[in-house]
């Protein structure tokens, strides 16, 4: 039976070799972008839809654009939504038009947000968040669903494009506000094309390929409008801290808020699944086993950004040089220090939020 990637679900995968096969995706090639993030030299994305094409307008200084979402269900974001936005600010840096929309129709319909509520999240901390993160506040375009009556006309045209039965195929489930939900995010996707057609990336974890196939698919469908089909590169996700490849909400402790009181999240790491012996004595003869350990994870994917500094970690934990307990404080140290510069970008942030670009809809 064919595995349903599910964007609205919490399921990790395992092996990525066979998600890349079973789903057509290509193996991304480092090779391809100039100055590489570390997401991409550290493997971290692994994958997308094509990247040639994203590479060349890179190269040869031609328009394209990336865009990303913000779903304002919550009143925190996590380390994953950190990787997405590193892989946007990667685009941004290189000449990319940015577009961030807030998905508050998408929240109405499928997570029973208000879009009253949806709207007071992402003005109060989403899109601050967003931009603390490292998005340039001056060259993101920022947009609300609701806001956009194109992206909401071309919904429906899309929706002629899409059989029901295709539309299970892809997402495994077929609920009407599912179904909305899908085709508000062919649209978002596509929505920079609207006033000059131009190639354009999607950065996402893997369970949101759903959304960049129903889009491709409905390109092929509407070659009248010369849409350029979406690419888009995919990041592995950040495992829980207890080893887990299923994040669980009812479980706090397995995964970091974004922001976190720094007490609060060294505890998590206190707890953190490790590649640890079961001695001292055999750590230091055998090693430790990063590979295994949450806490590298945590390092290799959000807290050291210098590749040789990272590489002696591996290695002294390998050696049996340097135990659990040391590298789970070296890392607490480390993420207090994140966690403590990212409260005050977000506050810098909405101190600015008068500066923040949105797109001006005249209906």
């Amino acid at each position: 039976m064919t595995k349903i990637i599910d964007p609205y679900g919490s399921e990790l995968v395992e092996d990525y070799t066979k998600l890349i096969k079973e789903f057509g995706l290509e193996h991304f090639d480092v090779e391809l972008f100039p100055e590489p993030n570390k997401l991409m030299r550290r493997g971290i994305v692994f994958a997308g839809r094509d990247l040639k094409i994203i590479s060349k307008c890179i190269h040869e200084k031609k328009p394209y654009y990336v865009l990303s979402g913000i779903m304002p269900t919550a009143d925190k974001i996590h380390l994953g939504n950190k990787l997405v936005i590193e892989n946007i600010a990667y685009f941004q840096k290189h000449h990319a038009e940015t577009y961030v929309l807030v998905a508050d129709l998408e929240a109405a319909a499928a997570r029973n947000v208000s879009l009253e509520e949806a709207r007071k999240r992402a003005l109060n901390f989403h899109i601050p968040a967003y931009i603390a993160l490292g998005l340039d506040i001056k060259k993101t375009i920022f947009y609300f669903q609701s806001d956009n009556k194109e992206v909401m006309d071309m919904s429906y045209v899309f929706s002629r494009k899409i059989t029901l039965n295709e539309f299970k195929a892809i997402y495994g489930n077929a609920d009407p506000g599912r179904i909305m939900s899908a085709l508000l995010q062919a649209s978002d996707i596509l929505y920079p094309q609207f006033k000059e057609r131009m190639p354009g990336i999607i950065p996402a974890g893997i369970d949101q390929d759903p959304h960049v196939r129903l889009t491709r698919d409905i390109v092929s469908r509407t070659k009248d409008m010369k849409f350029f089909a979406p690419s888009s590169i995919y990041h592995k996700f950040m495992p829980a801290l207890d080893g887990s490849i299923k994040m669980s909400k009812s479980n706090p402790d397995s995964f970091i808020e974004l922001p976190e009181d720094p007490k609060s999240a060294c505890k998590k790491i206190s707890k953190a699944k490790t590649g640890g012996r079961d001695t001292v004595e055999e750590q230091r003869k055998h090693g430790g086993q990063p590979e295994k350990c949450m806490v590298f994870e945590l390092y290799k994917q959000n807290l050291i950004e210098d590749d040789n500094e990272l590489e002696k970690i591996h290695q002294e934990c390998k050696s049996g040089k340097l135990l659990c307990g040391e590298c789970k404080k070296m890392a607490c140290e480390k993420l207090t220090d994140f966690m403590e510069e990212l409260e005050k970008n977000i506050s810098i942030a909405k101190k600015n939020m008068d500066k923040v670009r949105f797109v001006k809809f005249e209906y």
